[in-house]
């Protein structure tokens, strides 16, 4: 993981203060941690799901 520059990020209380922010675009609550926790670290997401840009984060694969 280090070679690719992936990191575990552990939930955070802040995430969650996201998280219950966060519209209901996207349903699957795994999918919106990793949204919150991407808005609240300022991540680029590496994903091909469309619910994604809705939140309007820096990702690949758009």
């Amino acid at each position: 993981m280090d070679r690719n520059n992936f990191q575990i990020i552990p939930i955070e209380f802040e995430h969650l203060l996201t998280l219950q922010q966060l519209p209901l675009f996207h349903k699957d609550p795994f999918d919106r941690i990793i949204i919150a926790q991407a808005l609240t670290e300022q991540l680029t997401v590496a994903s091909k799901d469309r619910f994604f840009q809705d939140y309007a984060l820096p990702m690949v694969w758009e």
